[in-house]
């Protein structure tokens, strides 16, 4: 497979480190070869487009001409926010007069030529399923998944372009080869409150809430996400979704790069399960052994 650009985001360096660590040990061994973005900048994330659209896409076309002048045309992201970020700055900028505007901000002009996609993305379309199976050690098998998607990963799909918009399935179809049982999850792209984490908790305490409330109605022992701020509602702010809704949920929420390292039998720190925070060994502890072959 010819050399990827990658793109960590801010929360790859910070909150979600255990997400990036885990999808470069899962590329390695997929023989994924990805190469950092240089001297790569934040994206914008969550505000930016709020204050000024220009603004927001020049921070992320800025990276985008980073990746040019490494001489290649495929960046790859783990983080949604990021996806959407990258993607949206290049289909603006087939304006000229937007593409304008936005290279007057940068020291080095991008000429929009650069494909981004998700680290999913490249899993789904480019790595062969053969291979993930040939890699697996420690099949999933005996723990039932639900896999949630998140509200942007493939929407708007005019701009995404990636799997089904509604009812996506690449990381279903991932989990399923590696052995899970996973659900249909009726909800899988509905949305987890995103950054109202901090200004409105209790909105995200109720949309975070009628998602685990879904998942543990179906029978879920836990939930697989690919969104950094979509893991850090569900999993670090289930203490205060059980407090503000009476609850008591006591569900793992996994990055699918975390499962997938452990399926394929990856060093246990790279994926970096102890950083959960719901404790997930109880459903880690589920997974049926291997029968050792005579």
């Amino acid at each position: 497979m010819a050399k990827i650009a990658y793109y960590p985001g801010c929360s790859g360096l910070g909150t979600s480190v255990e997400y990036d660590s885990s999808t470069r040990a899962v590329c390695r061994a997929l023989q994924v070869d990805l190469v950092d973005v240089e001297d790569w900048s934040c994206c914008g994330s969550s505000p930016a487009h709020t204050v000024n659209h220009v603004l927001s896409a020049a921070l992320s076309a800025r990276n985008l001409a980073q990746v040019e002048g490494m001489g290649l045309d495929q960046v790859a992201t783990p983080c949604p926010s990021c996806l959407t970020n990258l993607r949206t700055a290049a289909h603006k900028m087939a304006h000229q007069d937007f593409r304008d505007q936005v290279n007057a901000l940068l020291d080095i002009p991008c000429r929009t030529n650069v494909e981004t996609k998700s680290v999913l993305q490249v899993f789904d379309e480019q790595v062969d399923p053969q291979l993930i199976l040939s890699k697996v050690v420690n099949p999933l098998t005996g723990i039932k998944i639900a896999c949630y998607y998140g509200c942007i990963m493939n929407r708007p799909p005019v701009l995404m372009r990636f799997d089904d918009h509604e009812n996506p399935m690449a990381m279903d179809r991932l989990m399923c080869a590696l052995g899970a049982e996973v659900l249909p999850f009726p909800l899988k792209v509905e949305c987890c409150g995103a950054s109202y984490g901090i200004p409105r908790g209790d909105i995200v305490a109720r949309l975070s809430g009628k998602l685990l409330d879904a998942a543990r109605r179906l029978g879920a022992d836990c939930l697989v996400t690919a969104c950094p701020l979509c893991q850090m509602n569900l999993d670090l702010r289930q203490g205060q979704i059980n407090r503000a809704l009476g609850e008591n949920f006591q569900m793992p929420v996994f990055y699918y790069t975390q499962l997938m390292g452990y399926a394929l039998g990856l060093d246990r720190t790279e994926l970096g399960l102890n950083k959960l925070c719901v404790d997930p060994h109880r459903v880690l502890g589920k997974i049926k052994q291997p029968v050792p072959v005579k």
